[in-house]
């Protein structure tokens, strides 16, 4: 039987710049290859100077989200002869992503003076992009030029395209979730997953995203999705406007699907939806594979059924404010010089106004300041600009892409893999299912795990 080895790539174990090297005999796997969120220039990257360049026989990335893929290009670049898989939905996605952040990093060298940006370019990307191989979930392929090792990708439930993937070669099995949803959204489907607990897993490497606390027993999706649909009506029947900051991947979609649903059996009236930055490529993507993914509703095309009024904060198409629409816009952060942000402007002292937040936002980011802050309080949207009072109502959704602790607790434990590595997630997390788990580990970066 072969020696498995399990090395953290990432500078920290968090929520960041998600990378992992496995070693099965001979066979060398990265898995995932992220960018760090809140980090700028080379501190962004993983640890890519401690594998030896040319030295990895594969590549597997589990879904587009920037934090598992931001960073790819440079990664391919270093591993001219690694083979590159991922999903084909994960594919077009990421290659919308890449392009979108290649902009951005130059903009930041501009603004920032980040003088290592951008850390590919869009000409890298066209010429890296051939040595992809799509893969199709639950059909297995070899990982290696060998033959060693095999993978199979299975539907993860996050996003379009995301998956977990079973890895086996050497007389080993592993299991590696990337980021997992097992509830059905609006649109995408929960998780599809083998019975893993009838494989005798050598190891489960796991996310912990959502281990801090625990949801309350009384949440409902069909609930909350009630409260949601019911802001925005009385907000536009009070003569307001609702801003929802959403990511491009995966929240868009949902979001405006929920929309829809809602106007279609007159929760909602049919008045005008703004989408605008890099959501409408992403909507784009998401249509083109109505039709091949899991979905709850496989006829529906977003930007074909919902007649969106698209636009961009710096293009032709000015977004214009007015009373009685919905604005779904990115990023769902509302970081600087994002499309979201530069729209809050003239839109968050209104107070028959609505804010909505339906994920995540850092607490240091301007999203997370304003979910923090009191009705009046003034409010800084970007450094180089005055603040501006918050005046309109804010309301905070859960419609998080991640599992609650509590399903991925079951989960874990319903795989009985011999060790599970507890992965992406802040410290309390990981520790957390560390006491409930047994055989469970967490890697520290740059060191090596047996498996």
């Amino acid at each position: 039987m072969a020696d498995a080895r399990f090395t953290l790539l990432n500078r920290a174990n968090d929520i960041g710049a998600n990378c992992y090297l496995l070693e099965i005999g001979d066979a060398r796997i990265v898995l995932d290859a992220g960018m760090h969120p809140k980090q700028k220039g080379a501190r962004s990257l993983p640890r890519y100077e401690d594998l030896q360049h040319d030295s990895i026989d594969a590549i597997i990335v589990t879904h587009s989200h920037l934090d598992h893929v931001g960073t790819l290009p440079v990664l391919m670049r270093d591993q001219p002869s690694a083979r590159v898989f991922m999903t084909p939905g994960t594919g077009a996605l990421a290659d919308a992503l890449l392009h979108n952040s290649v902009n951005v990093m130059k903009s930041q060298r501009t603004e920032l003076g980040i003088e290592e940006y951008p850390l590919f370019t869009h000409r890298a990307i066209e010429e890296l992009t051939p040595r992809i191989e799509p893969r199709d979930y639950e059909k297995p392929f070899d990982v290696d030029w060998n033959g060693s090792v095999r993978a199979t990708f299975y539907d993860a439930g996050h996003i379009l395209g995301s998956a977990g993937v079973l890895i086996e070669g050497g007389g080993k099995s592993l299991f590696y979730s990337g980021d997992i949803h097992f509830e059905d959204h609006s649109l995408i489907r929960g998780a599809r997953f083998p019975r893993l607990g009838e494989r005798n897993l050598d190891a489960l490497i796991v996310e912990t995203t959502r281990g801090e606390a625990p949801r309350s027993p009384d949440y409902r999706r069909e609930h909350e999705e009630e409260r949601f649909i019911g802001d925005i009506r009385r907000c536009l029947s009070g003569g307001g406007s609702v801003l929802i900051p959403v990511f491009a991947i995966g929240k868009t979609q949902e979001v405006l699907t929920m929309i829809h649903d809602s106007k279609e059996n007159e929760r909602l009236p049919d008045v005008p939806v703004y989408i605008g930055g890099l959501s409408t490529k992403m909507t784009i993507i998401y249509d083109k594979f109505s039709g091949s993914s899991r979905r709850l509703h496989p006829n529906f095309k977003i930007l074909r059924d919902m007649a969106l009024i698209t636009g961009n904060r710096r293009g032709r198409k000015r977004i214009p404010l007015e009373p009685g629409a919905i604005y779904a816009l990115s990023s769902g952060m509302m970081t600087e010089k994002t499309t979201s942000n530069g729209f809050a402007r003239g839109f968050i002292d209104n107070p028959k106004n609505m804010l909505l937040f339906v994920g995540y936002a850092d607490p240091d980011s301007p999203g997370g300041k304003i979910r923090a802050a009191q009705p009046g309080d003034p409010i800084r949207l970007d450094e180089s600009l005055p603040e501006v009072a918050l005046h309109c109502g804010v309301e905070v959704y859960d419609f998080s892409g991640h599992a609650p602790r509590e399903q991925l607790l079951d989960f874990m434990q319903e795989t009985a893999a011999r060790h599970t590595v507890l992965i992406h997630g802040d410290p309390a997390a990981q520790q957390w299912f560390g006491r409930q788990v047994e055989g469970s580990l967490i890697p520290k970066p740059g060191t090596t795990i047996r498996l």
